[in-house]
């Protein structure tokens, strides 16, 4: 089924995958994207553990309608959400070479 030693082969190749995954998770937290609404009143940043690390709002903001100001952070957030979520699939499949297609990791 397979030639001497594929089997083997294949198995420390799986393993250095995995290994080399595991790091780049490890390096999700050193990747940083920003995001802006209102023409920049507000902007959000993220890492690419999806966390958000800061939120920033013009004072002017705070002179307009608090719904508006809730709309704003909404819409930062998300779109930081979203480029963190990219990077972070960026970051993976520049490890996986793209072998695993369109295969998704759980909480990648």
């Amino acid at each position: 089924m397979f030639p001497k030693g594929g089997m083997g082969k294949m198995m420390k190749q799986a393993q250095e995958l995995q290994a080399k995954m595991a790091k780049a998770q490890g390096e999700l937290g050193d990747i940083h994207v920003e995001a802006n609404s209102g023409g920049g009143m507000v902007k959000v940043s993220a890492n690419g553990n999806k966390e958000i690390t800061s939120v920033k709002i013009n004072p002017e903001v705070l002179e307009e309608d608090i719904d508006l100001l809730e709309d704003l952070v909404l819409a930062a957030t998300n779109q930081a959400l979203i480029k963190a979520s990219e990077a972070a699939e960026d970051k993976m499949q520049s490890i996986t070479g793209g072998l695993m297609g369109n295969f998704k990791i759980p909480g990648m």
